[in-house]
Formats: structure tokens, C-alpha cells, sequence
């Protein structure tokens, strides 16, 4: 490089057009600002969030105005110079066109899923935790082999869910009976889910026994606004030593919308339907707090409830109805009830189906303006793979252990989805 093409160079990092990071702000519209946490609360979710959507359409055409203004500023430089700098130029619009926002056309279609991993634990102590079974001298022998092969299999139904209709699968997943950080990020480390850039998202709750709820995202699809605990109450006096899975609250954009997702785990029938009601009520209070800040958000509630649609906590407490048509004001739809009643369970008790792992919808969900996200359809994510095949349990979902015995399956629950659709 002769001494006028590095002296140009040096004049043009300095001008409007250009900085080492990239196009200057007076050229690139500004919708990180717009959308910083200092604005947010001002402009509100709704509106932030429709922000943020015009500035993901408005970016390129901004861009390539910007191009424009580079290309006369630089069209003055010796003629020389010019296969350089229009390499340049078609490198940086090249980054641009990539990095722009994919807007969502009408039509497409996304999945949303939950799983419970049944005891996704790793081979070593949490202080504080009740997970010495989960160990390798424990009840369970937990050896880092099993620990490996469960985290194989599950990494494969994960990356299944929702792939046979969509190539990119879910583009959210909640977990329940996961014990800690570490277990999700060996998780996502798994081949299956780290060629998709899967990420997740935990928040260490009290569980006694160390099981909490988490979120795997795909941070092409979903991004993540906000993340927020809130903790299960016991509201008895002879409750006040107890503690158990919160309310993961996790806060985003899917398809340029505000969406938000509730991850929970329902205490188990070993306590009396008390505890699951109660749990139901709460989760009720959360949703009216989150639909009071934004009653145009898109919600789902998703989890193991350890009881069924139509058990008290979910019809009643929650207000989770049958059909759309009876959902009114503070309600939502749960449209699983009609799936259990056909016989479809995602666990079974005793020759028994039940549906404990539902993924319930808020109002707007249902009658979505044209362009917008609208619920189309559910399923569960059954696969010959992972039901028995023989034997005393046929029929039944593979679990990891029965009866004291590895038998290197998956989990005692069967994978749920959602898929949503854009209103054309």
C-alpha cells in the first residue's frame, strides 16, 4: 500500500461514512438505542417490540443508501484504487444482507415444545441439594456413562420435536427436572443441538431436591428480552421450611413479536391437589401481571402440572378452558384436554394415560390480526423409539430407570408441541 492510498484510508475511518466497527451511526438507523433498556420502559413492550420490528425491515434499504454515500464519496479516489475499495464495498453490503433481521412471511409457521427430562442430573454434589441418589456410589449408581448416554438421547428427541414438519425444529423448548447449569450446557454441547446453536436459559431456584425448570432456545428464531424467577409460595404455617420450582418467566421476540414463556413444574401428587391448585392461582397471578404491561403480548404456560386439563388447577384456578369458544375475559385455552379425551396421554400410571405436560395460550393466540403469530396446531412427540416395545411396560414411554434397573432410555414423560402460525 503506497503512502496515498494508507493516507485516504486513514481520512475515510474518520468520516460519517465509516468507522472501525463499522457504517457510523448518522448512516445506520438507530433501533438498538431505540430498544435499549433505558427506552423500553417508556415506550412499553407493545410498542418496542413494533419498533423493533420496523427496524429490522428498515435496516437494509438504510443500508444500502448508506452504500450509496460511500461509493460517491470514494468514486473521487484514484481510479487505480477502485478494485480495492469495491471489494470492499461489496464485503460490507455482503455483511449487511446477512446480518439483516429475516422478516416473517405470512404463513410460516413455528414450534414451541416442553419436556420433562426426568432427573437430568450430573454425577457430582450440589451443596445444599438432595441429590446423593444422583451420584456414583448412590441408589442409582449415576456413573458419568449414564450421565453421557442420557444426555445423548435426549439431545436426539430435543432435536427432533417439530423437525418433521419444520427443518429448524422448535425454536423454543422448556425443561423441567433439570438440576442445574451445567447439566443444559452439556446438553446444548450435544452434536444434535450444537449444530443448530441451541442456548439455554436457567435460573437456580430452591428445590430442595435440586430439580428446576429451564428454557433451550434457538437464538435464530427467539431472542431473549428478559428472564425473571418467580418463586412458588407455601402459604400453610406448617409449609414455611418448604421450598420447590418456581415460575421461569422468559421474555422475547419470535417472528418480530413480543412472546412470552412460562416454564413451570406443578408439585407432585405425592402432596395433596391443595398444592397444585394453589399453584394454578399463582399462576394466574403472574399471567394478569404480565397481560397488565402488555395485553397484546403473545403467552404460552407451559410444564409437567401433575394434574390433568381438566383437574381443578388448571380449569378451574387458572382458568384454562376446553374449547376457544369458551374462552373469555382472563381466560386462557388449553388444548390438550380434547387430545387426553381421545385417549392420547404423554404418561402412564397404571395402564393409565394422563396429560400432565401441556403448553396452555393466552387470548391473543387465538384470534390473531392478519400478519400476526396465531395458534394452528398441537401434537405429542411420539416416537417408536421412545415407547417400550415389549415386554411388561409395552406401550409405554422408555424411562431412564425402572424398578432399580438402567435401561439407558429417556424419560417417564412423552414431548409436547405447539405450532404457531402466521395469519395470512
Amino acid at each position: 500500500m503506497n503512502t496515498f492510498f494508507h493516507f485516504e484510508l486513514k481520512k475515510l475511518i474518520k468520516t460519517k461514512y465509516f468507522s472501525k466497527s463499522g457504517l457510523q451511526e448518522p448512516c445506520k438507523p438507530k433501533a438498538e438505542n431505540l430498544l435499549s433498556a433505558e427506552v423500553q420502559p417508556v415506550l412499553g413492550p407493545n410498542l418496542a417490540a413494533k419498533v423493533q420490528s420496523f427496524f429490522g425491515f428498515y435496516k437494509l434499504f438504510a443500508d444500502f443508501l448508506c452504500m450509496l454515500g460511500f461509493l460517491s464519496y470514494i468514486c473521487r479516489l484514484k481510479q487505480r484504487y477502485m478494485r480495492k475499495i469495491t471489494f470492499l464495498i461489496l464485503s460490507l453490503l455482503l455483511i449487511s444482507l446477512t446480518s439483516t433481521a429475516r422478516k416473517p412471511l405470512k404463513g410460516s409457521n413455528y414450534a414451541i415444545g416442553f419436556y420433562n427430562l426426568e432427573n437430568l442430573f450430573d454425577t457430582c454434589h450440589d451443596e445444599g441439594k438432595n441429590d446423593y441418589e444422583f451420584m456414583p456410589e448412590g441408589t442409582f449408581k449415576w456413573t458419568t456413562e449414564k450421565y453421557t448416554n442420557k444426555l445423548h438421547n435426549l439431545a436426539r428427541v430435543l432435536s427432533e420435536m417439530a423437525s418433521d414438519r419444520l427443518a429448524e425444529g422448535c425454536a423454543a423448548i422448556g425443561v423441567a427436572e433439570v438440576e442445574n447449569a451445567k447439566c443444559l450446557a452439556d446438553l446444548c454441547n450435544e452434536p444434535p443441538l450444537k449444530q443448530r446453536h441451541i442456548q439455554y436459559i436457567h435460573v437456580e431456584g430452591p428445590d430442595q431436591r435440586g430439580i428446576d425448570c429451564g428454557l433451550l432456545y434457538n437464538p435464530s428464531l427467539f431472542s431473549i428480552r428478559d428472564v425473571k424467577l418467580v418463586p412458588y409460595i407455601y402459604k400453610q404455617p406448617e409449609d414455611s421450611l418448604k421450598a420447590t420450582r418456581g415460575f421461569l418467566v422468559v421474555s422475547g421476540m419470535l417472528a418480530c413479536e413480543h412472546v412470552t414463556i412460562i416454564v413451570n413444574h406443578l408439585p407432585s401428587r405425592g402432596a395433596t391437589s391443595y398444592y397444585r391448585e394453589e399453584g394454578g392461582r399463582q399462576l394466574k397471578a403472574v399471567k394478569d401481571s404480565l397481560l397488565q404491561e402488555d395485553p397484546d403480548q403473545k403467552l404460552l404456560i407451559m410444564g409437567d402440572m401433575n394434574d390433568d386439563p381438566q383437574d381443578a388447577s388448571m380449569s378451574v384456578c387458572l382458568g384454562a378452558k376446553r374449547e376457544i369458544s369458551e374462552v373469555g375475559e382472563g381466560d386462557l385455552y388449553n388444548p390438550w384436554w380434547n387430545v387426553l379425551a381421545s385417549g392420547h396421554g404423554t404418561l402412564s400410571f397404571r395402564g393409565a394415560w394422563n396429560l400432565f405436560d401441556q403448553i396452555i395460550l393466552s387470548p391473543s393466540l387465538l384470534h390473531p390480526e392478519t400478519g400476526t403469530l396465531g395458534f394452528d396446531s398441537c401434537e405429542i412427540f411420539r416416537r417408536d423409539y421412545l415407547i417400550h416395545q415389549d415386554g411388561p411396560h409395552a406401550g409405554t414411554p422408555l424411562r431412564t430407570h425402572s424398578g432399580g434397573e438402567w435401561l439407558n432410555g429417556f424419560s417417564d414423560h412423552l414431548p409436547t408441541v405447539v405450532y404457531l402460525k402466521i395469519k395470512q
